[in-house]
């Protein structure tokens, strides 16, 4: 049977994270193919059609930290990933994956920022960056004003920093 396989740090765990940073789909055992890439579509298109009024405004302060941070320009990775630069990471196969190296994306009536934010110093901003949950990859939220957007950069530049020391 067909199966979905979100991938975090090259595991095949299935993720708790409902918005699937990477999602994978196999119907041969063995076979992974991504389904999760840059697709070309539009930022901007996506955003007037997801957002209400108030996240697009958050989504616009969001594309201006992300770019600042990353000094690259926002691209769709698949249908609904708004992301930033990106890096391969090795898959179980040998093969090698790709995902946006941070990115965020629309859910309903949050948002949410994908990243990695392991570790004490991590663990430490995220005590003090605001309302918010976090799960596997997955930061989510309503607002940014709910969030002291300096902490929100530093747990990116932190990501980031976490993503070159694994995968170069």
């Amino acid at each position: 049977s067909r199966e979905s396989i979100f991938l975090r740090r090259g595991d095949t765990r299935k993720s708790n994270c409902t918005a699937g940073w990477m999602s994978f789909r196999t119907s041969i055992p063995g076979a992974i193919s991504v389904k999760t890439r840059p697709s070309g579509s539009s930022v901007e298109e996506y955003l007037a059609a997801r957002a209400s009024a108030d996240q697009l405004a958050d989504c616009k302060a969001l594309v201006a930290l992300l770019q600042r941070v990353t000094r690259e320009q926002p691209r769709m990775w698949g249908a609904s990933i708004v992301g930033f630069g990106s890096y391969r990471y090795p898959l179980a196969s040998g093969k090698l994956g790709e995902s946006c190296a941070t990115g965020f994306a629309v859910r309903g009536r949050e948002l949410v920022v994908y990243l990695v934010a392991e570790g004490k110093n991590q663990s430490a901003l995220l005590t003090t960056l605001g309302k918010h949950k976090f799960g596997k990859a997955c930061l989510y939220f309503r607002r940014l004003a709910d969030l002291h957007q300096k902490v929100l950069e530093q747990v990116v530049v932190g990501s980031l920093a976490e993503l070159r020391r694994r995968y170069g």
